[in-house]
């Protein structure tokens, strides 16, 4: 894709600073980190979110993050690490081209995510029946 910025790195036309590399996945830091490691993992061929994944492209993309992990705990000493990926505006995609973050953590880093909420009584269930019935199972 011609003006996306992830495709240009791929391709060598910006630079990055590059962590791991497979046929088709690239790994490289993230140029605005929530902590220092903080790794993209992208797919080298353009696809815009999960949806437009192919399965084994998105089975090597967790594979490769999987490695990033383990390198972010053993060369930063992280105590921890997240795994996440935004998919389409709403959730903060900013960049369209699928990425996953690595986010080595940290004690007391100040990140926080994920405000937890409640369902109000019989919603739970209500929810549950129509994301069955969108997955087509009864």
């Amino acid at each position: 894709m011609g003006d996306c910025v992830f495709c240009k790195i791929v391709a060598g036309k910006l630079p990055s600073v590059q962590v791991l590399e497979t046929p088709r996945v690239l790994a490289f830091l993230d140029l605005a980190p929530v902590n220092y490691g903080h790794t993209l993992v992208i797919p080298k061929e353009h696809h815009e979110n999960l949806l437009d994944l192919p399965d084994d492209l998105w089975t090597e993309m967790g594979r490769v993050s999987r490695q990033v992990a383990q390198a972010l705990r053993k060369a930063l000493y992280a105590r921890a690490f997240n795994v996440g990926m935004n998919n389409f505006e709403a959730a903060g995609q900013v960049v369209f081209h699928a990425h996953l973050h690595v986010i080595p953590r940290y004690a007391n880093d100040g990140l926080y995510l994920f405000p937890q909420g409640t369902y109000q009584p019989g919603d739970m269930e209500k929810v549950g029946q129509q994301l069955r019935q969108a997955l087509g199972i009864r």
